[in-house]
């Protein structure tokens, strides 16, 4: 018995190495499946943003049309005050073209920038459609 209590057992407190090593690799493999929706996500959210703008600038068209019997250019609408909120103009650029026929139309189209350029654009015309439908 003397011989036994000469040998004193190490309790060991923490992780191994392997054991490490398998909870990063967890953690990558949720990230690389979260990461890819998440970017799916945030660029939805702000195209719904810059959605809910262009249906503000329609409105705001309208109220021009029927005060002044055309519609206003981008200018037009800078002019009198408006401008895109923050949040909309780090995402988005914006554009409308006024038609200059015997019947008042115009298109507003948002072209995504940066890290939304792979949205693709949106359009939306006086005569309320929008394109692409996928996006709407």
């Amino acid at each position: 018995m003397k011989k036994m209590q000469g040998i004193k057992r190490l309790n060991s407190h923490g992780f191994t190495l392997i054991e490490l090593l398998i909870t990063v690799a967890i953690i990558g493999i949720l990230a690389a499946v979260a990461f890819p929706s998440y970017m799916q996500y945030t660029i939805r959210a702000n195209r719904t943003v810059a959605q809910a703008e262009m249906m503000d600038i329609a409105n705001r068209q309208q109220q021009f049309l029927l005060t002044n019997r055309n519609y206003a250019s981008k200018a037009t609408l800078e002019a009198n005050g408006y401008a895109l909120p923050p949040e909309v103009s780090s995402k988005y650029s914006y554009a409308i073209v006024v038609g200059a026929g015997a019947v008042p139309s115009y298109t507003l189209t948002f072209t995504p920038i940066g890290t939304q350029a792979s949205d693709g654009s949106l359009v939306l015309n006086s005569e309320g459609v929008k394109t692409p439908a996928d996006k709407w």
